[in-house]
């Protein structure tokens, strides 16, 4: 019987110490913390709503428990962000939604990690908020790390090698560029200049400082912005011409969610921006997002709001992070966990003087809820809902979208795992992963101008330093070089040459012609190369020839001109007679020639007549008789060797081995005998 009554003691005890552990409250206490009027707060704030209502409905989920989420505004304001931040931190608030800005998370995330409350970030996608500095800091968003390795292979897919980057100098913009620059150099490009816009900038100022780009050759320009101040920036940008044929614009996805927002675009505001690029973050096609969809026209009526808008892609990461929380604080209490909080110690030694910092206390299962949070785990709105070992959500992906016209164009996909492609993401990930540059692929681009044809992505720079190239002022073979020294016009093969390589550069290479020489004679070539070595000329053009004492101090391109045994022919027309055979010899040749005759065969008919009968009979035979001998005895007899001009059946052959580096020609007539 007493053992009875001990073993009823003992059970009723465990029994409530058990009802104790897994106890759950009432009600959960959850603070969310953006900026009601923007673009990104419009939608979160209704989305974050919805998920509440749902979760509360919803019996498989947090039984018993109702979730309470309280909404500050923090207006666009660090400063007022900062301090309802801590504001919450004073209401023992077991985690806290938010923040939209990456730069009120950069403060408020070393009063997490001290304090241990997990906040749940849809909006700050700032790179260098990692989980390893800030680790009660989870981000349910993309960070701006794989945004910017999206634009750098459009970049890369495209050919450009350099661009022009506009951001916002703030936290989000800078450390976005940084990552972009990072990305870039990955794949041999760079940023070529950074245009850093001051927060709240004026468009006096801002004007300014799209002057400076429109100065620079680069024609690729990405804008890293805020919706209000990217609005701006594109509207003066098309004021000052920057927006036309020839340039590229790719903007972030601040872009696509202002116009995903809008349920009419307005076409001025779709002028600003034709041909445009911009990036947008990949949702997949989900129930829970087909459904939220369905019912956003009477979710926005019901708030009270006078505007009808579109919920955009944070709008649904907003909603996605609600059930994270949820099914996180579901797994807690399932694991024993409660609410509770104690004060920090290192509170009590700082002299706080009118601060109410005692008030702040340490979650004591902060640290277990943030590992809950890590390992949820389900299908929400966006997809998949999975954080990896960084803590950043599984599967990143965005979209291309190219304004064009009245409305807009998805063009291709880019995701982690098989770069860009016109293919769904989430249908790769069946496939095996593949990173070859064959396989990327993007629909056609219509781009600023209405044009298909990809731009060039540069211009020669207002304010660009030229090389200055050296050019032979000769007096001679002026085919090659020559200076006109009244205009100052550079002509001549080896300039054209020259022109036409630079011409083939992806990158702008300005340059000007300097003539080294006077024009009346040949400059001294020796002098010409040293030049490059006193830093006068940056390089030579022209007809130089590669010979060992110059190739040990400055380098040579590859020979562009080769000749060897060439034939030479007039290209003047010449009329041809039956006289054609005085030509090759002058007047003074031929009686030169006829003096030889008579004098020759006077010779012969002096040493013949008297023991050769040819040589007797008439004086008329007599005489035919010496020039006949005469011809024969000829020391360049004719009969035998003959040339001929062009026209005639065996025209002259004139064979010349040209020398192009010393510009000696040296010619020869050959002779052809008779066959």
């Amino acid at each position: 019987m007493k053992f009875t009554l001990h073993f009823w003691v003992l059970f009723c005890c465990l029994y409530a110490l058990s009802k104790n552990i897994y106890a759950r409250p009432d009600t959960v206490s959850v603070g969310a913390l953006f900026t009601f009027n923007s673009t990104i707060g419009r939608a979160a704030k209704i989305a974050i709503s919805a998920a509440v209502n749902e979760i509360n409905n919803d019996s498989s989920i947090l039984p018993g428990t109702n979730l309470v989420v309280e909404m500050q505004d923090s207006n666009c304001s660090g400063f007022v962000g900062i301090v309802q931040a801590l504001q919450f931190m004073e209401k023992d608030t077991a985690a806290i939604i938010g923040p939209q800005s990456s730069v009120i998370a950069h403060v408020i995330s070393h009063v997490a990690n001290e304090l241990q409350v997990p906040m749940l970030s849809f909006g700050a996608t700032d790179p260098t908020l990692t989980s390893l500095q800030f680790p009660f800091l989870v981000r349910t968003t993309r960070s701006d790390h794989f945004q910017m390795a999206a634009v750098a292979d459009l970049v890369d897919y495209y050919e450009w090698k350099q661009v022009t980057a506009i951001y916002i100098d703030d936290d989000y913009g800078r450390n976005g560029i940084a990552s972009l620059g990072d990305e870039l150099v990955k794949r041999r490009g760079k940023i070529s200049y950074k245009a850093a816009v001051r927060p709240g900038a004026k468009k006096s100022e801002m004007a300014s400082v799209l002057v400076r780009v429109a100065l620079m050759e680069s024609r690729v320009v990405i804008l890293h912005a805020n919706p209000d101040s990217g609005l701006a920036l594109l509207s003066l940008a098309r004021n000052l011409g920057m927006t036309s044929s020839g340039y590229v614009w790719i903007a972030t996805d601040w872009l696509s969610s202002i116009l995903d927002s809008s349920p009419r675009l307005d076409i001025g505001l779709l002028s600003t921006m034709q041909g445009f690029l911009t990036l947008r973050q990949h949702t997949e096609n989900t129930r829970r997002k087909s459904m939220l969809a369905s019912k956003w026209s009477a979710l926005v009526k019901k708030d009270s709001v006078d505007d009808l808008f579109l919920i955009n892609s944070y709008g649904f990461y907003a909603y996605d992070t609600v059930w994270i929380l949820a099914y996180a604080l579901d797994a807690y209490f399932s694991r024993g966990g409660n609410i509770s909080f104690s004060n920090d110690t290192k509170l009590h030694e700082v002299g706080a003087g009118g601060l109410q910092l005692k008030a702040m206390t340490v979650f004591d299962g902060g640290r277990l809820l943030l590992e809950r949070i890590q390992q949820v785990n389900f299908t929400g709105a966006t997809g998949p809902v999975k954080f990896d070992t960084d803590g950043n959500l599984i599967r990143p992906a965005y979209d291309i979208v190219n304004i064009v016209g009245s409305g807009l164009r998805t063009v291709g996909h880019w995701s982690n795992y098989s770069g860009l492609s016109t293919s769904l993401p989430e249908t790769l990930y069946m496939k095996p992963a593949k990173r070859i540059r064959g396989d990327q692929k993007l629909h056609t681009v219509i781009w600023p101008g209405e044009t298909t044809v990809r731009p060039r992505g540069w211009v020669f720079p207002n304010n660009g330093i030229e090389l200055k190239i050296g050019v032979p002022n000769r007096a001679s073979y002026r085919q090659f070089v020559s200076v006109d020294n009244n205009s100052g016009t550079v002509r001549g093969f080896c300039i054209d040459v020259f022109v036409a390589a630079a011409n083939l550069l992806q990158y702008p290479v300005p340059f000007k012609f300097v003539p080294f020489g006077d024009g009346s004679q040949n400059p001294s070539y020796p002098d010409l190369i040293n030049n490059i070595l006193t830093n006068e000329f940056d390089a030579v053009v022209g007809d130089i020839a590669i010979v060992t004492n110059r190739t040990r101090v400055v380098d040579f391109t590859q020979p562009y001109v080769e000749s060897g045994l060439v034939v030479l022919t007039s290209v003047k027309k010449q009329s041809s007679s039956g006289w054609a055979f005085l030509q090759p010899f002058t007047i003074k040749m031929w009686c030169v020639t006829g003096l030889f005759f008579l004098v020759i065969g006077t010779v012969v008919w002096l040493l013949e007549h008297r023991i050769n009968d040819d040589f007797r009979g008439p004086p008329v035979k007599q005489v035919i008789t010496v020039f006949w001998r005469g011809h024969e005895k000829h020391p360049w007899p004719l009969r035998d060797h003959h040339m001929a001009l062009r026209g005639s059946d065996h025209p002259v052959q004139l064979h010349c081995q040209l020398d192009l580096h010393t510009h000696r020609a040296a010619a020869h007539i050959s002779n052809h005998r008779d066959r």
